[in-house]
């Protein structure tokens, strides 16, 4: 080992040594003490030991007076006390340590911890664990040192990685061919478990339990399993002396004559255990047939109730029994002190029937409306524990004590058995209270339209109930057109507060045709909660839940009316559009499409000149409104924004749609008027001419297209009307000049090389597709078109050359590889295919096309470990997900 190894290893000794000495050093050694005597090792002293005293000489006397043979004994050494290490002390340091390892051994003896220096923590190249410069800074040039090793490691390994690869991947399926998994083994097996019916499935034995098969013979001996009765007896009968056969009085007399026996057999203190049996079997079926009906055999447990009958039982346990005795002393008590406590009464009523003891709660609580006969809650709570009958002269004693409670009044008239008597008892509660609100609505529930009529009006005159709205409106739906306004009016001016007898009036003018008078109606109601400052007047989502209320009620005239009353509450100017805009939103989201359209229109009377709104409010009445309002709407679309032609082609549309295409045309011609030089609009009117077989239009109409907008689509589509038409040449013409002019569009070259494939002009094709892609090198479909016409003319090497060409220059295109893969599988070169496959997945990893791609090239067997894979690597991708679902289907999963 190198000196500085040996030199650190000394001072770790040494300084572990000093600890020790110094521990051992504080109490008094023994004087026959030998160091080492008691593991078997020799006694010695060395210089160590002795330290920096001096040993005392022997006198010759101890020299004599001591054995020949006898051991030699160590000296017994002074300590000398130094007292403590003077500051900035370094273990070593007077012997010539120095540095990181004095500093080293200082720190272990601060910290108390050792270097490991075994033979497991050493290395021959590296030496002992650990790092040797661990308490030095690690600086920027460290940095840029480890930066550079590990660039280089990535470099060597990046040499030999796709080799390594390829050899791991080859020794696996060696490796897989000798040692098959469990899972592929038993994949065939797997499969046809689906064929398996329930019967089957039920039919398959359960597995052995093996557990007990290496257990000692010994364990046999413990196993017990109960004798029959019948073996019992007979070995009863044995022991007594008995026999199988028959004796003479027993052959007479036809067998035992008593259960116990006689001389001849069994002992009379002897018990027939068949006997017993068959006994235990009569007193079960005697238990079973008490739930029985011995009439017509049908059982009497109510299977409804069983449940109800097992929680009642539940009551009864010892727990809950001492609960209730608890519960009936506290109550017993407060009742006591108490006695006009009526809660109290009730709640021992309570616990009485909860106990099962309904008699003792009936009385309990009879005593309980003695004690306080002017608690209403105690009379209500007496007659639902009493049956119906007296429950009606409970409720008479109630209504005799307390005759103004209207609670009292209604149970007595839920107890009537027929409408007259509840009719009776409810109009002598009007009697005595004629302003509650709940018995004039339960009286009114029982009569017909007129006798209800007339009630009502009674109802809502002074004294009675003039302030409930709610009577008020049923009285205003009762009365005709001209009554009915009357009572409003009148509800009005008794409630001036109320927004519902406002919103009625309005629906009430729109019921009867007369929807001029709803804004004014709502316009008022608006101004009165304003002037008398109500806070529903500054609640802009109670109007809208309103006017969606009344829309859904078949009111759109006052739906419109509340949103225009509502629309400016709370709202300022500059954020009137924003907040407008996400109203109509929200208003759609809950179905109120005639709130929304009504925003819209406001939003138009304040913006009309938005383009955006304009679209907004006829896609809304696209999708739920009509086509008679959707075309007037378009009209003054294009009125207000002659420029938006996104506006003139939906109105065009329209009437197309509508079989109406004149006025398309007169539409698109008033589009031409408003933008000559617009692209789509000349496009759109094309479509409109071709597509009504006016080829001769449409090819005029391209041709200004071509002068007045003349854009790279326009002569593509003007090629593609000549090539719909038949005529190449002229096909070919109009794509020549194309691609002189827009070189950079791709589709005109696509068009130019099928042009020159459907002539047979296979050279020229060829020239178009490398000028494209000279111009176009990132366009993908013109590389696949150009490999597809290779192929087509069976050049599959030119085919598979184009498209490495292609990938050369557009790598990470994934429309290329899955272009090269099918090119491979349709050539049936599976292997080349594969090895494509597994090359566009390294580079395009998180392709579904690939992934799906994939899947469907492998066998049916794997197809699912590949799915599972391509799930993982893109989760929520539309191809894969196609992929795998027919899958499924097909496992019936």
């Amino acid at each position: 080992q190198p000196e500085w190894r040996q030199g650190e290893r000394r001072a770790l000794r040494m300084s572990s040594l000093a600890q020790k000495r110094n521990a051992l050093g504080r109490g008094q050694a023994p004087s026959n003490y030998v160091p080492g005597l008691g593991r078997g090792a020799t006694g010695f002293t060395t210089r160590s030991d002795i330290g920096p005293a001096r040993m005392a000489a022997p006198t010759d006397e101890a020299a004599s007076a001591a054995p020949a043979t006898a051991q030699p004994q160590p000296a017994q050494r002074q300590v000398v006390d130094f007292g403590a290490a003077p500051q900035g002390y370094v273990v070593g340091a007077g012997r010539g340590m120095s540095g990181q390892y004095g500093n080293k051994v200082a720190e272990e003896d601060r910290t108390g911890k050792e270097e490991d220096l075994g033979d497991a923590n050493y290395n021959e190249f590296f030496g002992y664990g650990g790092s040797l410069f661990a308490d030095q800074p690690y600086e920027q040039d460290d940095k840029e040192a480890d930066a550079i090793w590990e660039a280089v490691d990535d470099r060597m390994d990046q040499r030999r990685k796709e080799r390594r690869e390829t050899r791991e991947k080859e020794e696996l399926r060696k490796y897989r061919a000798k040692l098959p998994t469990l899972h592929s083994q038993f994949a065939s097996v797997k499969r046809d478990l689906q064929t398996l019916t329930k019967d089957d499935w039920a039919n398959i034995p359960d597995a052995n339990d093996i557990s007990h098969k290496k257990r000692k013979s010994d364990s046999v001996k413990d196993r017990f399993m109960p004798a029959p009765d019948s073996l019992l007896a007979q070995a009863q009968q044995e022991m007594s002396g008995g026999h199988a056969e028959l004796d003479s009085r027993q052959q007479t007399h036809g067998g035992i004559a008593t259960v116990a026996g006689t001389q001849s057999g069994l002992k009379s203190g002897m018990t027939d255990l068949n006997k017993v049996g068959e006994g235990r079997n009569t007193y079960l079926q005697l238990k079973l047939d008490r739930v029985s009906d011995s009439v017509s055999g049908q059982t009497v447990v109510d299977p409804k109730g069983y449940l109800t009958d097992l929680n009642s039982s539940i009551r009864n346990q010892n727990a809950d029994v001492g609960d209730i005795k608890q519960a009936r002393l506290l109550l017993k008590s407060a009742i006591t002190s108490n006695p006009k406590h009526a809660p109290a009464w009730i709640a021992a009523a309570r616990l009485e029937v909860i106990a099962g003891k309904v008699a003792q709660g009936r009385q309990l609580i009879m005593q309980g409306c003695e004690a306080t006969p002017l608690n209403e809650d105690i009379w209500l709570e007496a007659a639902s524990i009493y049956p119906p009958d007296q429950s009606k002269k409970i409720i008479a004693q109630a209504v005799h004590h307390l005759p103004t409670k209207v609670s009292l009044w209604v149970r007595a008239s839920d107890l009537e058995q027929e409408a007259k008597g509840k009719r009776r008892v409810l109009r002598r509660a009007l009697e005595l209270i004629p302003d509650s609100e709940r018995l004039w609505k339960a009286a009114v529930e029982l009569e017909e339209k007129d006798a209800a009529r007339v009630l009502l009006t009674r109802a809502v005159e002074d004294g009675c109930c003039p302030l409930s709205v709610d009577l008020w409106l049923a009285l205003a739906r009762l009365e005709e057109y001209q009554e009915a306004r009357k009572v409003l009016n009148a509800a009005r001016k008794k409630v001036p507060s109320e927004p519902q007898i406002w919103f009625t009036a309005a629906k009430l003018e729109e019921a009867n045709q007369n929807p001029q008078n709803v804004p004014k109606i709502l316009e008022r109601a608006m101004r009165q909660f304003a002037d008398m400052k109500l806070k529903v007047s500054d609640d802009r989502d109670f109007w809208q839940e309103q006017a969606a209320n009344s829309e859904k009620e078949g009111y759109p005239v006052v739906c419109a009316g509340l949103m225009e009353v509502s629309a400016d509450i709370n709202l300022l100017q500059h954020e009137r559009r924003r907040v407008w805009e996400a109203e109509c939103e929200s208003l759609i989201e809950r179905s109120a499409y005639h709130c929304s359209r009504t925003l819209y229109q406001c939003l138009i009377k304040h913006y009309p000149t938005k383009k955006k709104i304009w679209m907004a409010a006829a896609t809304l009445e696209k999708k739920h409104g009509t086509p008679e309002a959707l075309n007037e709407l378009l009209r003054k679309a294009t009125t207000f924004c002659p420029k938006a032609w996104p506006l003139w082609l939906m109105g065009a549309k329209e009437k197309w749609i509508s079989g109406d295409v004149t006025g398309a045309r007169q539409i698109l011609a008033e589009a031409f008027r408003s933008n000559p030089d617009n692209e789509e609009i000349y496009l759109a009117a094309v479509k409109l001419e071709n597509d009504n077989n006016e080829t001769d239009r449409a090819r005029t109409l391209l041709e200004k297209a071509r002068d007045n907008a003349g854009t790279a689509r326009v002569w593509m589509k003007s090629a593609l009307l000549e090539r719909d038409a038949g005529d190449l040449d002229a096909a070919v013409k109009l794509l020549h000049e194309g691609v002189g002019k827009y070189a950079e569009f791709d589709k005109m070259w696509i068009m130019l090389v099928q042009c020159k494939e459907a002539q047979g002009k296979l050279d020229e094709a060829r020239d178009a597709i490398y000028q494209g892609s000279a111009k176009c090198p990132q366009s993908t479909p013109l590389w696949i078109q150009a490999a597809q016409l290779e192929l087509r003319n069976g050049q599959l090497v030119k085919a598979r050359s184009m498209l490495e060409k292609a990938r050369l220059r557009n790598p990470k295109n994934q429309l290329l590889w899955l272009e090269s893969i099918r090119l491979e599988n349709n050539s049936e070169n599976k292997k080349l295919a594969t090895t494509r496959l597994a090359q566009a997945l390294q580079e395009c990893p998180n392709s579904g096309l690939l992934w799906a791609e994939a899947i469907q090239m492998e066998p049916r067997q794997q197809r699912k470990t590949k799915s599972v894979d391509a799930i993982k690597a893109c989760e929520n991708d539309c191809f894969v997900i196609t992929v795998v679902a027919p899958l499924f289907h097909q496992d019936r999963e």
